[in-house]
């Protein structure tokens, strides 16, 4: 989910005040819901911990209320949370930061592994269309971005995380739901961000844009390729979502660190990805490896 803007942005290129005006409720219902948009419910409210933590809750309680294809916006988060148990927390109307629930019907549940990755490449394709930033995947779940001006950054190169993505499956009485996290820095400035790491849009994009645009974008890219991914009943490579995000992903080729849970360190390269969107790594030994989860570290993509 969000993070930092990189330290040698100029960070005088955000105006936190022009950008962080409350969201249009009634516009984004009307441009969002169905039968005009890929929706089924949308909720915004103006402050919680985490919007994941939220659905989940609410799935458990009430899964009748949550739709395939809803969705819940936080105007502001005060307590979202990442991979491997990490918090984070943005200032108010700064990012974007919502949950989509999703339930795919006729989807077997070994396929989930991909909603991560599609959610990240609709994301990318969403700040390519709205800022025309060149937004592209580190697996399993970073969009990241490059920007005229910035330094080198050891394992970064010259790209900087944008926006994050966080995939919790939840057991509901009417079988399992994905909740899926996306987090976009829009307006922060390089002090409100705390890894050098990080960007937002607004240091980033030659463009200035709104939370409401960016919202709106991703929110359609992620329900197209989601369709599509639901009529193949999974299949990456039928839907083209396998194809997109091999031509997106700039983890694939590179020399790399994966962190892996337990404490073990993988080092190789990262070759493909597999049928279920694990990260195939091969090692110096030659030895295949599918990594389902882990840090990736020492991606050289400047």
């Amino acid at each position: 989910m969000p993070e930092t803007p990189p330290r040698d942005a100029d960070p005088g290129s955000a105006s936190p005040a022009a950008d962080r005006r409350p969201l249009d409720r009634d516009a984004l219902c009307a441009d969002l819901l169905v039968p005009v948009g890929p929706l089924s419910r949308l909720g915004i409210v103006a402050e919680t911990g985490s919007t994941n933590a939220d659905l989940a809750a609410a799935l458990t309680a009430h899964p009748d209320d949550w739709p395939d294809l809803s969705v819940l916006i936080a105007e502001h988060q005060a307590a979202g949370h990442g991979r491997s148990g990490r918090s984070w927390e943005t200032p108010a109307r700064a990012a974007v930061t919502l949950s989509l629930v999703l339930r795919p019907e006729g989807v077997p549940d070994a396929a989930f592994g991909w909603l991560p990755l599609l959610a990240g490449t609709a994301t990318a394709a969403a700040i390519r269309e709205v800022t025309q930033l060149r937004a592209v995947v580190k697996w399993p779940n970073d969009v990241l971005v490059t920007a005229p001006g910035l330094a080198e950054l050891e394992g970064w190169g010259r790209h900087r995380k944008v926006a994050g993505i966080l995939a919790e499956v939840v057991a509901t009485p009417t079988g399992p739901a994905v909740v899926v996290g996306i987090g976009v820095n829009v307006s922060q400035t390089a002090s409100e961000l705390p890894v050098e790491s990080a960007i937002s849009l607004a240091m980033a994009a030659p463009l200035r844009t709104s939370r409401d645009a960016v919202i709106r974008a991703v929110l359609r890219a992620v329900g197209a390729r989601y369709r599509n991914w639901c009529e193949a009943r999974g299949d990456a490579g039928a839907s083209g979502i396998a194809a997109e995000v091999s031509t997106t992903c700039v983890t694939l080729g590179r020399r790399v660190t994966v962190d892996r849970p337990g404490g073990e360190i993988l080092i190789g390269v990262a070759e493909s990805l597999s049928r279920s969107g694990a990260l195939r790594v091969v090692d110096d030994e030659g030895a295949v490896h599918d990594v389902l989860a882990g840090d990736v570290r020492q991606v050289r993509v400047g």
